[in-house]
């Protein structure tokens, strides 16, 4: 008897709770997305696909071809291909393929970079009929999304000792033409208006005088 009882007012308080949020609900604004005409509100805690990070400085991607996140994949769905570019000093991303159809979004990828080169995107329409709309090539992707929005990547450093191939300015300075040397008929000539060779005791210093010979006294 007790038992039954119980059971009856169990049943009737789930029975008010429910329709407690029934009620409650009935009077709230609606909430319906009329998709595709609205775009749904997309936490920032989402998880889509991973995408590569633009550096906000240089305008490139962040990703230096490190492969980290390439060897963490569970699934081996990433494929990191990088070459250097001239007068860098580390590696930039060139291909960075990601096979969607294999990924299982755990987030072995992003965890494993150190850079927080990847990241993951909040792009949500993927519906596709195709398999290979779903293997893409995300530094193609950032560059194209580059070209769209006019963003121009910074050239890469130039080499520490510059450019060989760049000319080297020269300075050109000015000098006067120097002055022919006498010949040899001519080392004997006098100039006019020079001084005259021969020099008198007084014109001499104090010493350099004392030292030239007197003439002799005329003896009468």
């Amino acid at each position: 008897m007790f038992k039954a009882i119980k059971e009856i007012f169990v049943g009737f308080y789930s029975l008010i709770t429910g329709m407690r949020i029934t009620i409650g609900q009935f009077f709230k604004p609606a909430v319906t997305v009329h998709y595709p005409h609205e775009t749904p509100t997309i936490p920032k805690r989402f998880r889509g696909h991973i995408e590569l990070v633009r550096d906000p400085n240089t305008g490139r991607a962040i990703c230096y071809a490190c492969k980290l996140c390439e060897r963490a994949c569970p699934s081996d769905c990433i494929t990191v291909e990088g070459e250097k570019l001239e007068g860098a000093k580390k590696k930039s991303v060139s291909q960075y393929r990601l096979d969607f159809t294999k990924c299982s979004l755990c987030g072995s990828c992003v965890e494993a970079c150190r850079d927080n080169a990847i990241r993951y995107s909040h792009d949500y329409n993927l519906a596709s009929v195709n398999k290979e709309d779903y293997v893409m090539d995300l530094f193609a992707r950032l560059e194209k999304e580059a070209q769209e929005a006019g963003i121009t990547p910074e050239p890469a450093p130039a080499p520490r000792g510059g450019d060989v191939s760049s000319p080297i300015p020269t300075t050109t300075v000015a000098t006067s033409p120097a002055a022919p040397a006498p010949t040899a008929p001519e080392a004997g000539r006098a100039v006019p208006g020079a001084p005259s060779p021969t020099t008198s005791p007084s014109s001499l210093p104090g010493d350099a005088a004392a030292t030239q010979p007197s003439a002799p006294a005329e003896v009468k």
